[in-house]
């Protein structure tokens, strides 16, 4: 499991047909800042995930990757290698906050 921004979206017209109708997100990874551990950092890694839960673009999600992305009942049956699931309120390292949605 790992954290990630959404940073777009993909569209694609001809795919199998277990994926119509599902959104695909473009996310990028985060890290804890291991200078001080208070932010997040992007990784400059990017992947396509599923989006179970309507997220948008800025959002800092909850990703799964390999098998675990299929173990939804939204995903069981779709070919897909990451899933978005969950859409994260807060992070808290060490006691700290470092991040909160709808913070700048």
């Amino acid at each position: 499991m790992f954290i990630a921004r959404v940073t777009g979206s993909l569209v694609a017209t001809q795919k199998v047909a277990s994926m119509v109708g599902w959104k695909l997100l473009i996310v990028e990874p985060l890290r804890v800042d291991e200078r001080d551990q208070s932010s997040l950092q992007p990784t400059g890694r990017t992947f396509v995930a599923v989006d179970t839960l309507s997220a948008g673009e800025g959002e800092v999600v909850l990703c799964v990757q390999g098998s675990s992305a299929r173990f939804t009942p939204e995903t069981k049956d779709l070919p897909v290698d990451a899933a978005v699931v969950g859409i994260v309120d807060r992070v808290q390292v060490g006691g700290r906050s470092i991040f909160r949605a709808g913070d700048s």
